[in-house]
């Protein structure tokens, strides 16, 4: 039974947590090996070793831990091409993603016989098996912008049986298949887009198909977003749920810290005061995260708290705000309220656009994360809150029909 069944301990497991909605996604789990899919070497942070992703070895008891599990697991550090001691890498660049939220994922694009699906990163091959399984592997086109993964996905998905077509190509751009018809009925994502969604992959859908994408902004794990396409060439779609997932690699942010990036000895520093909250950054609300990361794309921030040594400054604290094109801002906060001091450099007035943020956000009453939704057409990537028509816009942005 167990040979008939390869994934029945996982599947049991998701469907005792109330995964499942869709049969064929849990018939699709039950007769996929997961652990086909899982290199011998996996990799997780040590405090150990501060900053870097350490391997993990099939013979680590961890390692059977985490694989029989509801876990994430990062199978690729660095690009593969770990830069440190003993195997050791900076950056996890490619994951087995965590199986509950790739039955969401696969639920969510609302697939059925006779559908074509584009997968957007192929990484080890376990959620195109998925697809194969439930579609079929003529159905089905994975894109893989690492070579050596495409190759490793297509021997593992070789070995379970699977045959689709897998491109060693940038999936964020257009895609020549060689199968004749270039389009599809749905495309998925399993990396994640960062600030804009490629439109590519809506020229790429046919008019009434389905994207399904994580899609990340700022300093906050992305969210999973479900678009809808039309005849226009213009997709619309609701944030659907939290996907925190590794980015694309076009989209990758600047790597540097806030530290990196403000210079106070700026011979062009002003001084100045704001009305703007410094603290509204900090503000925790997913929804009011999400606004501002899509406003003030790349915005960082950092919180210093007034020393607990001088109770005449409770409360106060040091805000400092950068973009990795050269502008950073500090605002002095007083719980007195403002104005608040500040010093700023780099051309651009990082408090005035935050505050635009928050006045954007207020003005559309303050939604929650499942209130806002994207649209993505040739010209860009939007944010709306409530319907496609409630487009949140940045500082100096017209405000023309969205």
């Amino acid at each position: 039974m167990g040979n008939a069944t390869p994934g029945l301990a996982l599947a049991r497991l998701l469907a005792s947590r109330g995964v499942f909605t869709d049969t064929m996604w849990h018939r699709a789990v039950l007769s996929v090996d997961r652990i086909a899919f899982v290199p011998d070497t996996l990799y997780t942070t040590d405090p150990a070793h501060p900053g870097w992703e350490c391997p993990v070895p099939r013979t680590d008891p961890r390692w059977a831990q985490w694989v029989a599990g509801d876990y994430a697991l990062v199978t690729q550090v660095d690009d593969g091409h770990p830069s440190g001691p003993h195997g050791r890498g900076r950056a996890a660049t490619s994951s087995l993603s965590q199986p509950s939220l790739v039955v969401a994922m696969l639920q969510a694009l609302d697939a059925a016989e006779g559908h074509r699906v584009l997968e957007i990163g192929t990484g080890t091959g376990y959620n195109t098996a998925l697809l194969c399984h439930a579609l079929g592997e003529k159905a089905v086109v994975s894109a893989e912008i690492d070579r050596a993964l495409a190759a490793t996905a297509v021997a593992n998905l070789d070995r379970a049986g699977y045959r689709p077509t897998v491109l060693d190509e940038d999936g964020a751009r257009h895609l020549e298949t060689g199968l004749g018809a270039d389009r599809f009925h749905r495309v998925i994502s399993t990396v994640a887009t960062r600030g804009s969604i490629p439109h590519s992959w809506v020229r790429q859908t046919w008019p009434g198909g389905v994207i399904v994408t994580p899609f990340e902004v700022g300093t906050r794990p992305g969210v999973l977003v479900r678009l809808e396409v039309g005849e226009d060439e213009t997709a619309h779609g609701r944030v659907v749920g939290g996907a925190p997932f590794m980015v694309l690699r076009s989209q990758r942010p600047d790597s540097r810290r806030l530290r990196d990036l403000v210079d106070e000895d700026d011979p062009g520093r002003q001084s100045g005061t704001t009305t703007v909250n410094p603290r509204l950054v900090a503000y925790e609300h997913p929804g009011w995260q999400l606004v501002l990361g899509h406003l003030v794309p790349d915005l960082r921030y950092a919180v210093y708290e007034a020393s607990e040594d001088r109770p005449e400054c409770a409360g106060e604290a040091s805000v400092y705000v950068a973009t990795p094109d050269g502008a950073w801002a500090l605002g002095e906060y007083t719980p007195a309220g403002g104005p608040y001091v500040t010093e700023r450099a780099g051309g651009r007035d990082l408090w005035a656009e935050v505050g635009t943020a928050w006045q954007e956000w207020e003005r559309a009453g303050r939604p929650g994360r499942e209130q806002l939704g994207v649209t993505v057409d040739a010209e860009r990537t939007h944010l709306w809150a409530g319907s496609p028509a409630g487009v949140l816009r940045p500082l100096g942005a017209t405000a023309t029909a969205g």
